[in-house]
Parts: structure tokens; C-alpha cells; sequence
């Protein structure tokens, strides 16, 4: 229990460092950040509930107004910009990442990159669109263009989770709760 507890605070520190990373800002309000890689990473090393849990206490302290999102913004006032769609949807892309990594029981990296790919590039988009679409008043059609910027970032930061995984597999097994 205390080491569960340990990583769920570990890896939610993890997710705010990785928005000290310099964001770079689109047209669209939703900048391109580090962060998602600390969703994917949740997922694949923590498995889909602790995972999900360490994303959920991320969004609480920054729901809380600490400055936590790239670019030091924090408070529910992120729950009105274009990218409420992608902060609703990190707890479930952790989900769904770690949820793939837990089930599907072959060699660690290609599940790794897949369950990244998969939760932190498919599931986060297709709820970050969504929202975005309805914050700036735009068809889904219009939203997905703005967002397809985000995509080879994304698909960069999969194959670095799972890299990153596997790393953590090979060099301290009982580290990886998804496999656990």
C-alpha cells in the first residue's frame, strides 16, 4: 500500500515536471508539452488504476490552483479554455494505456509502445477534439485539423514511453506495476 502510494506521488511530480518544459503554443489555445508523456508514462509503468490515480491527484492540485500545466497555469479557469478536452482526458488515457499494458502479456517494449500509442495518442486526442471543438466553435472536422499538429509529437513521445518502459523493466522489474 505505502509503495503504491509512494509511485501515485512520484509520478504525479513526474507529469508537473514535465510541464516545466518550454511549451510551444498553437493557433488552436492548446499547446504542445511534455506532460502527455507523463499520461503515457502513468499508464505503461503504474498500470491503468494506479496510473489513473496518479494522473487524478495531478489534476486535483492543479484543479486546486497550483501552477501545474505548462506554462504555469492552474484553477478551474483551465476548465474554460480550448484545452478542457485534453485534461478531462489524461486520467482515461492513463487508464486505457496501462489497462493494454496489463492485458496484453508480450515482450514489454512493443506493448509499451502500442498502449502509449494507443491511450496517449488515440484515446487523449480523440477527447482532447472533442473539446476543443466546443471551446473555440468548431465542427469536429475543423477541431481534428488543429490538433493533427499534435500527432507526430505524440507518436515521438509513444515510442519514448515505451523505450523508457522498457528501460525501467530491464533495470528494476518490481518498479513496473503494469506487469506486477
Amino acid at each position: 500500500m505505502e509503495k503504491n502510494l509512494t509511485y501515485i506521488a512520484l509520478f504525479a511530480a513526474l507529469i508537473a515536471v514535465l510541464g516545466l518544459v518550454p511549451k510551444i503554443d498553437l493557433a488552436s489555445g492548446v499547446p504542445i508539452t511534455a506532460q502527455s508523456l507523463g499520461i503515457m508514462l502513468c499508464g505503461t509503468v503504474l498500470g491503468a488504476k494506479r496510473g489513473a490515480l496518479a494522473v487524478l491527484l495531478f489534476l486535483a492540485l492543479t484543479l486546486a490552483g497550483l501552477p501545474l500545466l505548462s506554462g504555469g497555469r492552474g484553477g478551474l479557469g483551465v476548465l474554460a479554455s480550448p484545452t478542457v478536452g485534453y485534461i478531462i482526458g489524461f486520467p482515461i488515457a492513463a487508464f486505457v494505456t496501462g489497462l493494454i499494458v496489463q492485458s496484453w502479456r508480450a515482450p514489454i517494449l512493443p506493448v509499451a509502445i502500442v498502449a502509449a500509442f494507443v491511450g496517449g495518442l488515440v484515446v487523449l486526442n480523440l477527447i482532447g477534439i472533442v473539446g476543443m471543438a466546443f471551446m473555440l466553435g468548431k465542427t469536429l472536422p475543423e477541431a481534428t485539423l488543429l490538433a493533427a499538429p499534435y500527432m507526430i509529437g505524440d507518436t515521438i513521445k509513444a515510442v519514448l514511453a515505451g523505450l523508457v518502459t522498457q528501460a525501467i523493466g530491464q533495470m528494476r522489474p518490481d518498479a513496473l506495476l503494469s506487469r506486477g
